[in-house]
This record gives C-alpha cells, structure tokens and sequence, in this order.
C-alpha cells in the first residue's frame, strides 16, 4: 500500500478540483490511500460525493492554507506552519505518507520543502524536473525552475537525480544523458556547462550514458532521456513548449472551423486529430518532482483541472512504487565513490564536522 499525502488547498481552485482527482486515482490504483490535509468544512462535502474515495483516505482539517501570491518567506512565517500544505510535507517528513502533492504555490511548497525534508548529503540544491513529451516518447528535463544559474558540480548533481528519475519512471537501467547548450560543439557554451561535460565524460558512470551536448529543439526530439540545464533557462523552455502547444491548438480549431469544407474534412479526420490532441494535452504530463530532497514532492500546475491533477499524483505513486530515493542514493554514491574530490563530498564532511 502506498499513502500520499494531499495539500487540497492549493492550487486555483481547491478541493473543487483535487477531491474528483483523488477519484480517478483512486479506481487506477486500488494499493493507494491518500492523507488529505485542508479545511474540513470545504473538504468533507466534495469528499462525500465518492463514498468509495472517502474509505481510502483521512481528511485532516488544517485552519491556514497557503496563498498563490505568498513569498516563500511570507510562507515560512505567521502561522503557515499550520497550512494544509506544510502538514502534507511534515507527513512525509514523519513517515506516515510516501509522498506529497500539491497545486500550491511553487515558490513556498519548495521553500517548505527544503526546510523541512533537507536536502540529501551530497546535494547542494534540488532541482524541479518535468515529463517532457517528444517524438520518440517522453524524457526528464530539468531543472525548470528551482535553481536559477548552476556550477558544474551543481549540473552533475541534476544529472544524477535526473538519471534516477528516468530510470524509476521509464524503466531505462543505463539513461542517455545530454547537457542544454547553445550548440553541440564541445568549444560552445558557458564555462560551468563545458566543465560540466567534462566531468561526465571522464566519470563513465554504469548508470548513465552521457550524450554530449543538446540543443533546444533536441528536447522535442527526444535525443536523450534526460536533459539537464539550470531553473532560468529550463523554465523558459518549460513556459514556451506549454505556450506553443496552445498556440498550435488554437490555430488547428480556427482552421477546421473556417468553411464549411474544412468541418467536413474535420469529421473524416478526426481520429488523427484527437490523437494529435492527446499528444499536446499538457495535463497529461503534468507534475514537477523536487528531486535532491529526502523525501518525494510532487508540484501540480495551480491551474491543472482533475485529469491533470491526477497525472501529477499518479506521478508521486510511480516514484514511490519504482523506489525513486533508492535509486539516486546509489548513484550518487556511486559516484562521488569514484570521484572523492568532489565539492559535493566536502561540503558534506563539514557539514557533519559543524553538527558535530
């Protein structure tokens, strides 16, 4: 059995959203309970409308919930360490949930989720990372917004983590990995990104397969299964695939409705179009896992409706069941064993020293 814990609060519209979301889940995955967290006088009557859902889940009633427009300091201060959303974290932080999920926002679910799970040893900032569509299938892109600007040894942890992401999600025992540069050429780029392939080069891990540089249209075409860049520039990429993928749609629409010849050809295409139309759904891979954390969080977009928020909580359960944690510890001890000089190692040992 598998538990996530549940910020039902978040997001922009609530348990409206997430209860009928749980419900889906819930029918898929008949192993799975949920600990849902938020305000009972607004959970319980959504939650009564699926008796089956209500026997699989413990609604806890939390009296704060975190605003969309909170700072993440505002979200660390003046009673948020009662919201539904640092409960859901503090459950996974206690042992009593596998994982959290909420649609809240981004900037104080990472916050609480920093402070309150810490981060592995060895890593010195998570990374949030996306379930990229492309034409090959799917890969793991990050990071897409948690760290702006990243050092070589902080790009090498975002491989890692990716590289278990992908192996836990895709099933995929060796990932090929690439770095987001502005060319593939080993002379382009920042110096951070350039010493970063390096690195991965000569580590020669059994775990991944480092690719090499990538550009950005790489990421649509599925060149590697993982892609690792820093939060400013992944986010971008992130916001423009989701804005494009609208746009394409919404020029589709107007053109099958211009005449009466195009509704016709609509009809005798439309298999091919609602396939098309699956394949740009955003929703459908919708959920940013924290990674570099103790602990699985999943962040749902704020604006997702039930089908999305569903795939971001089926997110969280595949990480779990799959062994995410697990499977980043032993690559990452993998390989700071074979690189014992590594920043990572150090600040780690200080670290200890000053705990102790």
């Amino acid at each position: 059995m598998i538990k996530i814990s549940i910020d039902a609060m978040g997001g922009d519209h609530g348990p409206n959203v997430v209860i009928p979301a749980l419900q889906i889940v819930a029918t898929r995955r008949p192993d799975i309970r949920f600990a849902i967290y938020g305000r009972e006088e607004v959970v319980r009557p959504e939650l009564a409308k699926f008796p089956g859902l209500a026997e699989k889940s413990e609604l806890i009633h939390c009296d704060v919930a975190v605003r969309m427009d909170d700072k993440p300091s505002q979200a660390l201060r003046h009673g948020r360490w009662k919201s539904s959303m640092w409960k859901a974290i503090e459950a996974v932080k206690a042992g009593s949930a596998d994982a959290c999920v909420s649609a809240g926002n981004t900037g104080a679910l990472m916050a609480m989720s920093k402070f309150c799970l810490r981060t592995m040893a060895t890593i010195d900032r998570p990374a949030i990372a996306a379930i990229w569509p492309n034409m090959r299938g799917e890969s793991v892109v990050l990071d897409v917004g948690a760290t702006i600007g990243a050092d070589a040894h902080q790009l090498i942890d975002f491989a890692i983590l990716g590289t278990g992401m992908a192996r836990a999600v895709f099933g995929i025992e060796r990932p090929t990995v690439g770095l987001l540069n502005v060319g593939v050429e080993e002379v382009k780029g920042q110096e951070e990104v350039k010493e970063a392939g390096r690195m991965l080069r000569e580590a020669n891990m059994a775990s991944m397969s480092y690719h090499g540089f990538v550009e950005g249209d790489d990421i649509g075409k599925g060149t590697v299964d993982v892609v690792v860049t820093e939060g400013f520039a992944g986010n971008i990429a992130l916001k423009t695939a989701e804005g494009t993928a609208r746009q394409i749609g919404g020029y589709l629409r107007a053109a099958m409705s211009r005449t009466l010849m195009a509704r016709i050809g609509y009809l005798f295409a439309k298999g091919a179009f609602d396939l098309l139309r699956e394949k740009m759904d955003v929703s459908r891979s919708n959920g940013g896992v924290f990674l570099g954390l103790n602990g699985v969080v999943v962040k749902s977009h704020g604006g997702a409706d039930s089908a999305g928020f569903a795939a971001a909580v089926e997110l969280a359960y595949d990480m779990v069941r799959n062994r995410l944690l697990d499977r980043i510890e032993a690559d990452l001890d993998l390989f700071h064993a074979r690189n014992p000089q590594s920043p990572a190692i150090r600040r780690s040992d200080v670290a200890a020293d000053e705990e102790g």
